[in-house]
């Protein structure tokens, strides 16, 4: 569905929840005219918006609820250099340039489609799961990879000329954040930590262009507590700041499922305790349907 030139995803299920694509790089300056739209077009339920950086006060009036970003202040590089990471971090970033790691940003064309095939088809598992754009051919992964692009900087991480890792920054349209929308590095060289030299020129990318924040997208989701990726996020400078996200319902079942909490998922409202035990099931059978060493630990 497109809403004002905007793509709408919708949730399918008992109730049907919207938001606008790229829900966290997107500002929504005027929800009325939007949820006019919407309840014209039919097909949904509930709408959901958040607040963007640096607006942290609630503006609006619908039910409310507090979500939360990961993201890094962002002055000047040499302060985020050296006060808000530790010895560690500048460790691995310097690591990375000793293992001959270099990165730069770097223009959207064919030849970093290819090298993003290639990152992306190195292995079928990350993090204990099926890796979701594994298989995928080039003419997918172009278009996959071409959304914002007047709002983007790619920044590529190199080993002797091949790409070995990037990111894709998306801003949203007052340039008050640039967002991670996409940051994956090769398992066969995180050795060389390129994931760490990818966010220094992040950081470094959102100064030179006078960008107060850098986003990783969520700190923490539901129940879940810390895990290595948010450690990762907090060793690198990112910090959790809580934002307003908002409910709207569209139709009566929306009204319904607000007043009863159904617009959660069910692993939001389940305990850390039993996701924890539900998340090694699932690795554990991921395992046994693929090789260990094709996966991303």
């Amino acid at each position: 569905m497109r809403v004002f030139d905007r793509d709408v995803h919708i949730q399918s299920g008992l109730v049907r929840l919207a938001h606008l694509e790229g829900d966290k790089y997107e500002i929504l300056t005027d929800p009325e005219a939007t949820l006019a739209a919407l309840r014209k077009s039919g097909g949904i339920d509930v709408f959901t918006f958040m607040q963007t950086l640096p607006h942290t006060t609630p503006k609006f009036q619908y039910l409310m609820e507090w979500d939360n970003l990961a993201a890094v202040p962002v002055s000047s590089f040499d302060h985020w250099w050296t006060k808000q990471i530790n010895a560690k971090t500048r460790n691995m970033v310097r690591r990375a340039e000793k293992k001959g790691v270099t990165v730069r940003e770097v223009p959207f064309d064919d030849d970093l489609v290819r090298g993003i095939c290639g990152i992306y088809n190195e292995s079928p598992m990350r993090q204990g799961k099926p890796f979701w754009h594994y298989g995928k051919d080039f003419d997918t992964i172009r278009r996959i990879s071409a959304t914002f692009l007047d709002r983007s900087v790619f920044i590529g991480a190199f080993l002797e000329g091949e790409l070995i890792g990037f990111i894709k920054l998306v801003t949203d349209q007052e340039r008050g954040q640039a967002a991670c929308m996409h940051i994956v590095s090769m398992i066969k060289h995180r050795d060389k930590a390129p994931t760490n030299a990818l966010v220094a020129q992040a950081v470094r990318s959102c100064a030179d262009r006078g960008i107060p924040y850098l986003v990783y997208s969520n700190f923490s989701y539901g129940a879940k507590q810390n895990d290595s990726l948010s450690d990762f996020k907090e060793h690198n400078g990112f910090k959790r700041i809580e934002l307003p996200r908002y409910y709207v319902p569209v139709t009566l079942r929306g009204k319904l499922a607000l007043r009863f909490g159904l617009h959660h998922k069910v692993a939001d409202l389940l305990p850390e305790s039993v996701l924890t035990r539900l998340r090694k099931i699932r690795s554990a059978w991921y395992h046994h349907k693929a090789p260990i060493s094709q996966e991303a630990q």
